[in-house]
């Protein structure tokens, strides 16, 4: 499974026209690495606040993986997950949306949430509150 995610931005003509001359000059390859390289500069520049915040909020920096057992577990003991992470959360194909309604309570994802349709429909108000 790729570890990226497509994006769109809008830049103005003339941005754009120095990112093509940049490429030309060989500085970048194409646009897209210059645009990932300029991504990671900024985000370096951030590093310690992104650190502090997650530290601060109790968030899990990286890839988060819930399986149908997790959480038919959680469940079992009536207890809800609290689920923060910055980078990708993914919900098993096979978990229902009543079992993810009834063991996830909360759910706050910076970055990518990989579950069915269906999962996503049945948490679609929790998804909300993290915008």
């Amino acid at each position: 499974m790729s570890d990226t995610e497509k994006i769109t931005i809008n830049m103005s003509a003339v941005d754009l026209g120095r990112v093509d001359l940049l490429v030309e000059e060989g500085f970048y390859s194409n646009r897209s690495d210059f645009i990932r390289t300029s991504i990671r500069k900024e985000l370096d520049v951030h590093r310690d606040m992104v650190v502090q915040v997650v530290s601060r909020k109790t968030m899990v920096i990286g890839v988060v993986k819930y399986t149908r057992q997790d959480l038919e577990k959680a469940k079992a003991k009536g207890v809800s997950y609290d689920i923060k992470v910055v980078g990708t959360v993914i919900l098993d194909k096979d978990i229902s949306p009543e079992l993810a309604r009834a063991s996830i309570g909360r759910l706050k994802v910076y970055g990518i949430l990989r579950a069915s349709p269906e999962v996503k429909d049945a948490l679609a108000d929790l998804i909300r509150e993290q915008k």
